[in-house]
């Protein structure tokens, strides 16, 4: 298999758990990795924000973006979530080999 990707989610504090296990548990993610601390610098509606947010990182297929997507459209507080994908261009083989064993397949997605 290949098409690898890793998504990152930003989430408010004490959310990323929960959306992190959800993931995981449906087979949307093989891992999500949570990074408890950050701090998020942007414009919302024209107004500076300063956030402390926490972030995933998801390791998963690009056949399920769509489906994480959805997922955490419906999961999230955020009125338009992050969720930025990277392709992974190389990897250790028995990692990605491990992570695609743990993924939803294509021919299980509906």
């Amino acid at each position: 298999m290949s098409g690898e990707i890793v998504a990152l989610i930003s989430c408010p504090p004490g959310k990323g758990e929960e959306l992190a296990s959800k993931l995981v548990d449906e087979g949307l993610a093989a891992c999500v990795n949570l990074l408890p601390q950050v701090q998020s610098f942007y414009k919302w509606q024209g107004k500076f924000q300063k956030d402390a947010e926490e972030l995933l990182v998801v390791k998963t297929g690009d056949w399920l973006f769509s489906r994480l997507e959805q997922r955490i459209k419906e999961l999230h507080p955020y009125e338009v979530p992050e969720i930025i994908c990277l392709p992974v261009v190389r990897g250790h083989a028995p990692y990605l080999e491990w992570m695609n064993l743990n993924l939803q397949l294509p021919d299980t997605i509906n």
